[in-house]
C-alpha cells in the first residue's frame, strides 16, 4: 500500500521561505500526477501547486510566483519550495496522487504557519 508523508512545515515569519517534501513508500511520482494542497481553518481544501510525471507544473493563481514544485524521482520525493510568505499561506499542507484522492486517503499534512 502506497504512503505518503509530508514533513518540512513550521513556524516562520512573513517574507520567510519552507520548503516542505513528501516522499511516497513506493516509486510511484514517475508515474502519477502528485499535487500540493493546502487547508486553513474554516475553509476547505484546495489545489495549490502539481506536477506530472513528465515535469510540467500548475500553480493556483494565489502562490505563482512565489512557490515551485519539483520532483525527485530517484528519492521518491516531491518538494514544494515557497517563499515571500504570506499570513494568508497559513494552512495544513498535503501531498497526494489521483488514485489515493479518489480513495480519501490522505496523510496528517504538515503546519504552516506564517506569522510574527
Amino acid at each position: 500500500q502506497v504512503q505518503l508523508v509530508e514533513s518540512g512545515g513550521g513556524l516562520v515569519q512573513p517574507g520567510g521561505s519552507l520548503r516542505l517534501s513528501c516522499a511516497a513508500s513506493e516509486s510511484i511520482f514517475s508515474i502519477y500526477i502528485v499535487g500540493w494542497y493546502r487547508q486553513a481553518p474554516g475553509k476547505s481544501r484546495e489545489l495549490v501547486a502539481a506536477i506530472t510525471s513528465g515535469g510540467s507544473t500548475n500553480y493556483a493563481d494565489s502562490v505563482k510566483g512565489r512557490f515551485t514544485i519539483s520532483r525527485d524521482n530517484a528519492k521518491n520525493t516531491v518538494y514544494l519550495q515557497m517563499n515571500s510568505l504570506k499570513p494568508e499561506d497559513t494552512a495544513v499542507y498535503y501531498c497526494n496522487v489521483d488514485i489515493l484522492k479518489r480513495r480519501g486517503s490522505w496523510g496528517q499534512g504538515t503546519q504552516v504557519t506564517v506569522s510574527s
